[in-house]
């Protein structure tokens, strides 16, 4: 072995001794850790692997200082992980590393891994300024006091912010929506204020829950940031316990990267996807319309990670219509149990109407009454809850929350008003349900949108953007459907007959729905 592989070694063993120091003192912080205060704080400390990946697509200047903030820092394993990256590839570049955490308990052990990173880059000639901020991120990114200023700008910010939704007063929320967006939940209020401190080409890499990927509770944070930023690389951890495994968190979450830069020069994404950290990735290269498709307004945020997904864009993109084309639309169940539990009832009776849990969806159908169920059969029909019901007819309805142990995403049933004759229906605030302006469907048309919902098509089509178990309706309603005739012809097919299993199911939106818009899409290339 040479003098120069030898003094690489040392260089290596120094960067690795730096890491497994810092892992040393994440698991031992996450231990002493209250979980309760740890919920306070929305803290979800990075392991070390999944550090090392995230440092891995972080962008570093071709030559001179690099300014890196490291927000929601915890016990400082992204710095560390960023910092043995310098010191084995980058030893040339002059190094500012500001870190932000507010919880006190966290800050001796940071203060530690500051240290180390100074200490082990200094050993090989890394010059290496480290600024802890202990107070608010928020307030600190948006210039704290009228007497402060604004920090200066960062050419790279990394984090895993914390994750805690925010109510509508609280003051993180209104800090953010006057500097940048309306936001959710803290993470995304992270993301926002950490956008606003970058300079133009600058560099952000993060580890989040996918979720805001779609829905609209998170539509003006994706507005902002795909203003401002272009998504470089994409990487979904499906696995929703491996990641994180020691902090109990049961999220998809998903690591990106972006650059500061307008929506003039969107380039190509990389996309990869593997179940936990061990796993080797399947990658793939997709044009930004792909991910971010030009004309929706709600800016989802589209990603697949085979080649062989390329199929499923092209398959929804092929489907005729969206719900209004159908004359149909979507709503939330327009009962919130909580609010109306003094008309509730455990059985029916004369004066009361089926009330519809996800409770009662059982094998693409509703069942009801479910007895010595754990929730109400029955809501009492009176003046005041009359205006919460739908009438008599049939429908489509969609839980809005799916267990991690369902195999679908989006789990539906149809109502037939032939089992239930009563005149008007109730549907629970936690099931999505389809109707005609308020009015039920044809029962063919149910029944052909509940095996097209239903389907493993549609399961693969919605987890391109969707990855956490809502359903919201603002999901259903930017999906494209089949046709009338396609919903109708699978929904005649079926009949009463007893429902299908999931092959069989599938084998009839093949037939009748993707086999017709594989036709389509070969006549207009034709």
């Amino acid at each position: 072995m040479t003098a120069e592989e030898l003094a690489m070694l040392d260089i290596a063993e120094i960067a690795n001794l730096l890491v497994e120091r810092t892992e040393k003192r994440r698991q031992a912080t996450l231990a002493a850790l209250d979980p309760k205060r740890r919920a306070q704080f929305g803290q979800y400390f990075t392991p070390a692997q999944v550090s090392d990946f995230i440092a891995s697509l972080a962008r570093f200047p071709v030559s001179g200082s690099v300014r890196i903030l490291d927000p929601g820092a915890g016990a400082g394993s992204l710095s560390a992980a960023l910092v043995a990256r310098l010191i084995k590839e980058r030893p040339d570049l002059s190094v500012t590393l500001v870190v932000c955490e507010i919880d006190e308990i966290v800050h001796p052990a940071l203060d530690e891994t500051l240290r180390d990173c100074r200490e082990q880059a200094g050993s090989v000639g890394v010059e290496i300024e480290t600024v802890l901020q202990t107070g608010n991120f928020i307030d600190w990114a948006a210039g704290g006091s009228l007497l402060d200023t604004t920090p200066e700008p960062f050419d790279l910010v990394i984090t895993n912010p914390p994750y805690k939704k925010l109510s509508r007063a609280s003051r993180e929320r209104n800090i953010v929506e006057f500097h940048a967006c309306g936001v959710s939940n803290l993470y995304a209020a992270f993301l926002a204020m950490s956008v606003n401190l970058l300079k133009p080409n600058g560099h952000l890499v993060a580890i989040t829950p996918r979720s805001f990927a779609n829905g609209p509770y998170f539509r003006p944070f994706r507005q902002f940031f795909l203003e401002k930023m272009h998504l470089d690389r994409l990487h979904v951890f499906e696995s929703r316990s491996t990641v994180f495994g020691d902090s109990d968190v049961l999220q998809e979450n998903i690591v990106f990267s972006a650059s500061r830069q307008s929506r003039q020069d969107r380039a190509p994404i990389t996309i990869s996807i593997s179940a936990g950290y061990h796993d080797t990735p399947r990658t793939r290269t997709a044009p930004h319309r792909e991910v971010v498709q030009p004309d929706d307004p709600e800016q989802f945020i589209h990603i697949s990670g085979a080649d062989d997904d390329r199929e499923l864009a092209e398959i929804h993109s092929r489907l005729p219509a969206q719900l209004p084309e159908l004359g149909l639309r979507v709503a939330t169940g327009r009962v919130v149990d909580f609010r109306a539990k003094e008309h509730l009832r455990q059985d029916p009776g004369a004066d009361t109407v089926p009330l519809i849990y996800p409770l009662h969806m059982r094998d693409g159908r509703v069942t009801w009454p479910v007895p010595g169920a754990r929730k109400p059969n029955a809501i009492v029909s009176n003046e005041t809850t009359v205006k919460q019901f739908f009438p008599s007819g049939n429908y489509v309805i969609v839980k809005r929350m799916s267990s991690k142990e369902e195999r679908r995403r989006i789990v539906a049933a149809v109502f037939e008003v032939e089992t239930f004759p009563n005149a008007n229906i109730g549907f629970e605030n936690h099931v999505n349900v389809f109707h005609t302006n308020g009015q039920g469907l044809s029962i063919e048309v149910a029944r052909g949108l509940g095996l097209w919902l239903n389907s493993t098509v549609l399961d693969r089509i919605i987890r391109r953007f969707n990855g956490h178990t809502q359903i919201n309706a603002t999901d259903l309603r930017n999906l494209r459907y089949p046709s009338l005739a396609e919903l109708m012809a699978m929904g005649t097919v079926l009949g009463a007959s007893p429902w299908p299993d999931q092959d069989k199911l599938d084998d009839l939106v093949t037939q009748h729905v993707v086999a017709c818009q594989t036709k389509r899409g070969d006549n207009a290339t034709a």
